[in-house]
């Protein structure tokens, strides 16, 4: 399952709320101008592509979606991805599931005018943000674009946020005599060699996002995400850190009986390791809270243009968010779906616990320079 990934910038009003409540058909142009998608390769909207019907029409001539770093345990990718191609006739192929945000970076940077390039990427924000400076990623406005908020969102529409959640502890209740609940109980000599992440911070969203749960607990800030290098530094020179990359695999061999992951993830886990023996407890910890979301963005030169821009607007529907939703995920649309009655009610319910108070985030700036700060840091500190 795919763990690596870094989260995006300011979803103040979102996750408040929300805690509230295809062949290549001959494409090989750098620009994605083949016969088929041609329309579609320079539409910024479905519009412009000649309406959602003319869109779907031309990604079923396309017939397939080139993704990356999708496991279908992520989120509810397995049925999201199913629910697609049955509703559309398009086939999503998806290379790499266990992909970082910086390998699907890698792989749209040095596949441009092949047909095997990514069409979509799904990445941390800081991810998005860059590639966005680099040029990668295609204008396109979803129908539902006005409604997502401001800062969930690229102003010019080349990437925007889709689901999220809180860092949270995961832990094997069967191994670990007392569940940590906080950063300040991993520091506990009983824990030692069992804390592990889910990948390397500076290219792991989810690792990079406890970094800066880390620092929110121990005097940091969003500004500054160094007391979260010091805190890993000090759990690896105690003998708490455990290198061993944490996926559902290694957790009921019991090689990580406590993981640091998104709330949505480790939640996931809970049914899915109890049926294998395993009684995983979740817990968003109170003193380093830190919530974010992934970045949705088609890149600028996707072989199969059509069926890109019909993906996305098959993910920012209300079967698409709800989908997210069933996969323990706060899509990006929560809040005005509740206003319009569209969002699942009964599946929300089932969300993990969010903390008390309103939540915030950090800008894009703020996750840009911590993102430096990690790369320059991490080597240094905790060698991994």
């Amino acid at each position: 399952m795919r763990l690596h990934r870094v989260p995006p910038a300011g979803l103040v009003c979102v996750l408040a709320a929300a805690a509230l409540g295809l062949s290549a058909c001959g494409l090989t142009s750098a620009d994605g101008t083949g016969d088929s998608g041609s329309k579609a390769a320079t539409a910024i909207s479905a519009q412009e592509a000649g309406g959602l019907d003319a869109l779907v029409a031309a990604a079923k001539k396309e017939g397939k979606l080139n993704a990356i770093a999708l496991p279908r345990d992520w989120a509810n990718y397995g049925e999201i991805i199913d629910t697609f191609e049955k509703k559309y006739g398009v086939k999503v192929e998806v290379e790499n599931p266990d992909a970082s945000s910086q390998d699907e970076i890698a792989a749209v940077t040095s596949r441009k005018g092949q047909d095997r390039s990514p069409d979509v990427i799904d990445v941390g924000s800081a991810f998005a943000i860059s590639a966005a400076q680099q040029n990668l990623l295609a204008q396109y406005r979803v129908s539902a674009f006005d409604q997502i908020p401001k800062e969930q969102k690229d102003a010019q529409a080349r990437w925007y946020n889709d689901f999220g959640g809180y860092v949270s502890i995961g832990c094997d209740a069967a191994r670990v005599k007392k569940c940590p609940k906080t950063f300040a109980d991993l520091l506990d000599p009983q824990y030692r060699g069992q804390i592990a992440l889910t990948g390397n911070p500076t290219k792991s969203g989810s690792a990079f996002g406890a970094v800066y749960a880390a620092a929110l607990a121990n005097k940091g800030s969003f500004d500054d995400i160094k007391p979260g290098l010091d805190f890993f530094a000090r759990l690896k020179n105690s003998g708490n850190f455990n290198p061993v990359e944490s996926t559902p695999a290694t957790i009921q061999k019991g090689e990580t009986p406590i993981s640091i992951n998104w709330d949505y993830l480790n939640a996931g886990y809970v049914d899915e390791l109890r049926a294998k023996g395993v009684d995983w407890k979740v817990s968003v910890p109170a003193d380093g809270v830190y919530a974010q979301y992934y970045s949705q963005a088609i890149v600028k030169w996707a072989p199969h243009p059509a069926a890109a821009r019909l993906w996305q607007e098959f993910l920012y529907s209300p079967e698409g968010q709800n989908l997210w939703l069933k996969g323990h995920a706060r899509p990006v649309l929560m809040p005005s779906m509740q206003k319009a009655g569209t969002l699942d009610t009964t599946v929300a319910a089932k969300l993990p616990q969010a903390p008390d108070g309103k939540t915030a985030f950090p800008t894009e700036g703020q996750v840009s320079k911590a993102k430096q700060d990690v790369v320059q840091g991490w080597g240094r500190g905790v060698g991994e």
